[in-house]
């Protein structure tokens, strides 16, 4: 099997080099890393059609691209010439759940290739500050998530996406994968104005990711519960 691999935290970022392990980990698996040459984050599923979308190869498999995670998995199919068998995102620095999903890069790489379809899953791992990332332990996660979602079915237009919790150091037992569905509550809106002059305000987001709705059985509720979210997504 030939995995397809990009983000939107960048090609240098330390949870894309945590899913390389993971693949690399796999039997009778090859991959192909199409990434961002810088971090994408928030991008959604904006693409690049009115400028040249810069491609460097910087080894036999790896190629950073000035655009997108969608530019990506675009160039990566119809520019490179890369058939993979599976396209994965991630692992993303952050929690993409919820509302995030059409925020997010990461999922959009994912879903570009869904509507190409090729099945995809994302990946993404939740923050809570002042917690260190274990990306080997996120790395040996995902390695046992790819031999499951393998032998899962997905239906044309649908695609996997995961999310992990952020557990303490010490907690080294992997959590139970619990499927379930997008949380419908929407992310917290909150501003505070940093700087008015006159009639012209300055406002920064400033609403708290951990203090959001989570709905009983969302993804939200699983991962903020320490279990490890997995939606299937359609198109």
């Amino acid at each position: 099997m030939h995995f397809l691999l990009t983000n939107d935290d960048g090609i240098h970022a330390p949870g894309l080099a945590a899913l390389k392990r993971a693949v690399e980990a796999l039997p009778e698996s090859t991959y192909t890393i199409v990434a961002p040459a810088t971090e994408q984050s928030q991008c959604g599923h904006r693409v690049t059609t009115a400028q040249d979308l810069v491609v460097e190869q910087l080894d036999a498999n790896r190629y950073s691209v000035e655009g997108t995670p969608a530019d990506c998995v675009r160039i990566a199919l119809f520019a490179l010439g890369i058939q993979p068998d599976f396209v994965l995102s991630g692992i993303n620095a952050g929690g993409n759940m919820g509302q995030d999903i059409y925020i997010s890069g990461t999922v959009a790489g994912v879903r570009e290739a869904a509507y190409h379809g090729l099945p995809a899953a994302a990946f993404s791992h939740y923050l809570i500050r002042d917690r260190i990332v274990d990306w080997d332990r996120a790395s040996d996660w995902t390695k046992v998530i790819l031999s499951e979602l393998k032998a899962l079915p997905l239906a044309d237009g649908e695609y996997w996406n995961v999310g992990y919790p952020h557990l303490l150091a010490e907690e080294k037992t992997m959590p139970p994968r619990i499927h379930g569905s997008p949380c419908r509550s929407p992310l917290l809106a909150c501003f505070k104005e940093t700087h008015r002059e006159g009639a012209v305000s300055h406002h920064r987001y400033n609403a708290s990711y951990a203090e959001r709705p989570a709905d009983p059985d969302s993804d939200v509720a699983i991962c903020f519960g320490g279990s490890i979210a997995v939606s299937k997504l359609r198109l």
